[in-house]
This record gives structure tokens, C-alpha cells and sequence, in this order.
């Protein structure tokens, strides 16, 4: 699945951006919440993730780059997030907020920065929806891809198959024509991606 990250998007018009997204093969829209303190940049909160709900039918999988995510997510499922995912960096019961997403009927996913191994997360692993692996250090779009960090999603891929989980694998950062076929090649299951798909240079009708 390709996950468009609205956060390379023009910001002035985010309703002509889902239609490109729907346009162009996504079927997830990934929208990356920050809050200045987890990660250096602002993005945007609940209401533009309200507003914009009525204008796709696509499942909306909230990044939440942001400290004490567990003070957001009741909010944000309420504005319509669908999928609700989590920094384990940032959270510190990280188990307890997985049943507090579900609870609300949300898909929970958990996300790890570069420097995290998968380890970290393996007790989670069978209570999680989603696992979304940085490619990159969050906070900036536009980044250069870490080639060591996907050697993760062939890890967690292989967890998966041993454990009999069936948790969705996501990959976001630098994520382009470039490195597309690397990524793709480590058996990921949702491929997010926001400078590249919005400047067109992300052939994914034809990977």
C-alpha cells in the first residue's frame, strides 16, 4: 500500500492533495503530527485532520511525532484519524496506549526513529496493528534515506512469519525513485512517502 504523507503537501490547499493522493495509487493517507518538542518542527493538529475527513474516503493513519502521545489520541480518534500511530520513544506504557487506541476503535500502530532496534518493540508486536519503521530521523521532510535501517523491515518481517503475527509493516523516509526498489525489496507492507510522491517523482504504478 502507498501511504502519501500530507505533510510535503501544499499546505494552502490539503483538499486538492487527498484527490491527488486517491489520483495516484494511495490507499492510505499518512498525516504526520509534530509538536515542536519530539521533533524540532510544528506541523498541525486535530481540527485540520477534522476538516479534511469529509473530503476522502481513504483511511487516515495519524503519525503522532509528539511527546505524551497519550494525551492526544482520544482527540484525534475523534476527529477521525482510523489508524493511530505512536513514537515508542515518547511514550512510556506503551502497551497500556495500544489498548486505550483500540478501546476507541482505532488501529493502533507503533513507530521507531533510526536508533531504536526492533527489539525494543518485540513485546508489543502481538498487540499492535502497524509497525512503522523510520528510515530517516523524523522531523523534516525531504531527508536521504538510512540504508541501515532496512535491514529492520526484513527483521520484523521474519518475527512476524516465526510468531504467526499479523501486524501491517510501513517504512517512511526518503522514501523515492531511488530507493524505492531496495525498500520494496525488504517485503514492507505500506510504503510512506511525501516529497517524492507530491513532486512526481515516485513511479508507483509502475514498481
Amino acid at each position: 500500500m502507498l501511504a502519501p504523507s500530507l505533510l510535503s503537501a501544499d499546505f494552502s490547499d490539503l483538499k486538492s492533495a487527498l484527490q491527488t493522493v486517491e489520483q495516484n495509487g494511495g490507499s492510505v493517507v499518512h498525516i504526520d503530527v509534530m509538536d515542536g518538542i519530539f521533533v524540532p518542527q510544528i506541523s498541525y493538529g486535530q481540527p485540520v485532520v477534522q476538516s479534511l475527513r469529509p473530503h476522502s474516503k481513504l483511511p487516515f493513519d495519524v503519525h503522532l511525532m509528539v511527546e505524551k502521545p497519550e494525551n492526544q489520541v482520544d482527540s484525534f480518534a475523534e476527529a477521525g484519524a482510523d489508524w493511530i500511530t505512536f513514537h515508542h520513544e515518547a511514550c512510556v506504557h506503551s502497551h497500556r496506549l495500544i489498548q486505550r487506541i483500540h478501546s476507541l476503535g482505532k488501529k493502533a500502530g507503533i513507530s521507531i526513529v533510526p536508533s531504536t532496534p526492533v527489539q525494543a518493540v518485540s513485546e508489543l508486536l502481538e498487540y499492535v496493528d502497524l509497525v512503522l519503521i523510520m528510515t530517516v530521523n523524523p522531523g523534516f521532510g525531504g531527508q536521504k534515506l538510512i540504508p541501515s535501517c532496512v535491514r529492520k523491515i526484513q527483521e520484523l518481517a521474519e518475527i512476524r512469519r516465526e510468531r504467526n503475527l499479523d501486524f501491517l509493516i510501513s517504512v517512511d523516509g526518503g522514501v523515492n525513485g531511488q530507493t524505492l526498489d531496495s525498500v520494496l525489496a525488504a517485503g514492507p507492507d505500506v510504503v510512506v512517502s511525501g516529497s517524492a510522491f507530491f513532486s512526481g517523482k515516485l513511479n508507483w504504478k509502475n514498481s
